[in-house]
C-alpha cells in the first residue's frame, strides 16, 4: 500500500496529490489503531503504568473494605495507579451492591475477625463469596480469613472461626526449623494459568511478611491454589483463585512494579470478563522457591534550623557540620559547628532510592524524643507523600512510646502513637528506647510479661511482623571476662583488627537510649532476647 501510493502521489497532479494523501491517511488510521491496541495488551511488554485521568463514568469502581487496622494507604494508591476509583465500605449493605471488593487485611487474625464481626460484615461477606461468582481480592489477612480458622491467638485466648470459604486451617511456621516471621521477597510456583498474572513474569519475586500460613492439602483445598511458595522447605499457599475469588498471602502494594502489575491485571480481568478463565497447569512436586537478598535503605530524618525535615547523618551523634565539612571557628556561629547536615529531602531521596532498586525504606526520626508524634505532622506528611509513589515496605521509628501532652495533660499510649504512623503510610514501626525499658522490666520481674508494653500492645493489634526493635549499642571494652560484673551481659571476643584502644580483645555491647546520649546497664543481646 505504501509503495503504490508513493508512486501514484509522485506522478499525480497537485490537486490529485492532496486528495490521494488525505485518502491514504484515512486508510492508515484504523491500521495504526489496531496495531496500538495489540501492543498495549502484549504479554511480552510489561507496563510501567502511572496515575491516569481516564474518563471514569463507565469505569469499574472498587469497593475497599478498610476495617480500620494497619496501613491501607498503599493499597489505595496502587488501585488509583491502575486508574480506578475507590468507594469505601462503611456499612454491611454496601457489600452486596459492590462491583468488586478488595480486602487488604493487616494485623492479627483474631483482631481482624473481631472487627468484621462487630461491624456486621461477616455474614454479608459470606453471602457475597458463596458461589465464587463475585469479584474479590483479599490481601494477606484478606486471604487467611477465607479459611475455616487460624491458630493465631494471644496467650490464653481461644482461636476464632474464619469466613469458612476455603477448607483448611491457618497454622504457624515451625520456629524450631526456621526464622519466624517469613519476611522478604520470594518466588511463586504456579498451579493455574490466570489472567491476574497477565502482566507479571514468572521469575519476578513478591514481598511477604507473615508468621502464619495456609498449608495446601491434596483433596481438601489444592483446587484453590493459584500459586504456592516454599520457605525453608515448607510449602504454603501464596495465592488462591476459584471463579472470581482471588487472594494472595504476599503484599502486591509492597512488591514494587510487579505488585502494581498484579493489581492492574486483576482489575482489568474483572472489567473485561476474563477473570474466570483460569486453567490448571502441571507443576513439579519438587519445585522450590527461596528468599532473595534485599537492600534496605535507612534515612535519618530531623528538623533543621529552619524547621524543615531533612535527611542527615551524624558524626558520633553530632548531625551538625563541623571542621570535617569545612566549617571552622571563624565562620558561621564562630563555634566551629554549622547547620544540620542536609543530604536531601526525605520524600524525594526515598523515591530516588526506590527507583534505583531499594527493597525497603526506613525513616528514623532522630528528634522525636523531644516531642510526641501526635504533634509531629511533618513526619506524618512525609509518610503520606512517600506512599504515593513508593510501593515497597516503609518503616518509621523514633518516638514510638507513651506520651503526655504537657499543655493539655492528655496521655497517648504507644498503640495510639503507632496507629497514627500506620494510617499515614507506615508498614512497620521501629521501637528503640522503649524496648530497652521494657527489657529492663522483663529481666527485673524474672521474665514476666505485663501485656502493657508498647511491644505487646502494638503486636497484639497489628501482628508481630509489624514491630521492629532498633538497638543502638556501644562497646564497653574489657581486659578479662571477670571485669564484667553483671552476669546477664554477654561478653564477646574481638578479632585483632577490632581490638579496643588499649588492645582489649573483649567487650560487651551496652544499650543506649535518647539518640545514644544515655547509656543503660543492659546489653544488646539481653534486649534482643527479651524483646523477642
Amino acid at each position: 500500500l505504501f509503495f503504490f501510493s508513493f508512486i501514484i502521489i509522485i506522478i499525480a497532479s497537485k490537486k490529485k496529490r492532496i486528495l490521494l494523501i488525505n485518502t491514504l491517511l484515512l486508510l492508515l488510521l484504523p491500521i495504526l489503531s489496531i496495531h496500538k491496541s495489540k501492543s498495549t495488551h502484549s504479554h511480552s511488554s510489561l507496563p510501567n503504568f502511572k496515575m491516569t485521568n481516564n474518563d471514569n463514568n463507565n469505569k469499574l469502581k472498587v469497593s475497599l473494605l478498610d476495617y480500620g487496622a494497619g496501613n491501607v494507604r498503599s493499597v489505595r494508591n496502587a488501585i488509583k495507579a491502575a486508574g480506578y476509583d475507590i468507594e469505601d465500605i462503611t456499612s454491611p449493605s454496601q457489600i452486596q451492591d459492590a462491583q468488586v471488593i478488595i480486602f487488604p487485611g493487616v494485623g492479627s487474625y483474631r483482631s481482624a475477625m473481631s472487627v468484621l464481626q462487630s461491624k456486621g460484615y461477616v455474614e454479608p461477606l459470606r453471602a457475597y463469596l458463596k458461589d465464587h461468582s463475585r469479584p474479590y481480592l483479599g490481601i494477606c489477612l484478606g486471604m487467611q480469613t477465607l479459611f475455616q480458622s487460624s491458630e493465631e491467638a494471644p496467650d490464653g485466648e481461644e482461636t476464632m472461626d474464619g469466613l469458612s470459604v476455603i477448607p483448611g486451617k491457618v497454622v504457624k511456621f515451625d520456629e524450631s526449623k526456621m526464622t519466624v516471621p517469613h519476611i522478604g521477597w520470594n518466588g511463586r510456583i504456579h498451579h493455574q494459568d490466570s489472567s491476574v498474572f497477565q502482566y507479571v513474569n514468572e521469575n519476578e519475586e513478591v514481598y511477604f511478611v507473615h508468621s502464619y500460613y495456609a498449608p495446601m492439602v491434596v483433596g481438601e483445598n489444592d483446587d484453590w491454589a493459584l500459586t504456592t511458595t516454599t520457605y525453608c522447605g515448607q510449602r504454603f499457599i501464596s495465592s488462591i483463585q476459584k471463579g472470581s475469588i482471588v487472594a494472595c498471602q504476599f503484599h502486591p502494594e509492597k512488591s514494587g512494579q510487579t505488585g502494581l502489575n498484579f493489581v492492574k491485571g486483576f482489575l482489568e480481568a474483572v472489567e473485561n470478563g476474563t477473570l474466570t478463565n483460569s486453567k490448571p497447569i502441571q507443576t513439579s512436586p519438587d519445585a522450590q522457591t527461596k528468599l532473595v537478598k534485599r537492600i534496605v535503605v535507612a534515612l535519618d530524618v530531623r528538623q533543621n534550623d529552619h524547621g524543615d525535615l531533612v535527611v542527615t547523618k551524624g558524626d558520633q551523634y553530632d548531625v551538625r557540620e563541623n571542621e570535617k565539612d569545612g566549617v571552622t571557628a571563624g565562620t558561621g556561629t564562630g563555634t566551629g559547628r554549622g547547620g544540620v547536615r542536609n543530604l536531601g529531602k526525605p520524600v524525594s531521596l526515598a523515591a530516588r532510592y526506590y527507583q534505583e532498586g531499594a527493597d525497603e525504606i526506613a525513616f528514623l526520626n532522630i528528634t522525636s524524643f523531644r516531642q510526641g508524634v501526635i504533634e509531629d505532622m511533618p513526619m506524618l506528611q512525609v509518610l503520606e507523600e512517600a506512599s504515593k509513589s513508593i510501593f515497597v515496605p516503609l518503616t518509621v521509628g523514633g518516638g514510638i512510646r507513651s506520651y503526655t501532652d504537657p499543655e493539655s495533660g492528655k496521655t497517648w499510649d504507644a498503640l495510639e502513637v503507632a496507629s497514627r504512623y500506620f494510617r499515614a503510610g507506615a508498614d512497620k514501626i521501629s521501637i528503640g528506647s522503649d524496648s530497652v525499658a521494657a527489657a529492663e522490666d522483663y529481666v527485673a520481674s524474672g521474665g514476666n510479661k505485663t501485656g502493657k508494653t508498647s511491644i505487646e500492645t502494638i503486636s497484639h493489634v497489628y501482628g508481630a511482623q509489624a514491630v521492629v526493635i532498633s538497638i543502638d549499642p556501644k562497646r564497653v571494652y574489657l581486659t578479662k571476662k571477670e571485669d564484667c560484673v553483671n552476669p546477664n551481659h554477654v561478653v564477646v571476643e574481638l578479632e585483632e583488627d577490632q581490638a579496643g584502644p588499649n588492645g582489649e580483645r573483649l567487650c560487651w555491647y551496652q544499650c543506649t537510649v535518647k539518640g545514644g546520649r544515655e547509656a543503660r546497664d543492659i546489653c544488646a543481646v539481653t534486649v534482643a532476647k527479651a524483646s523477642e
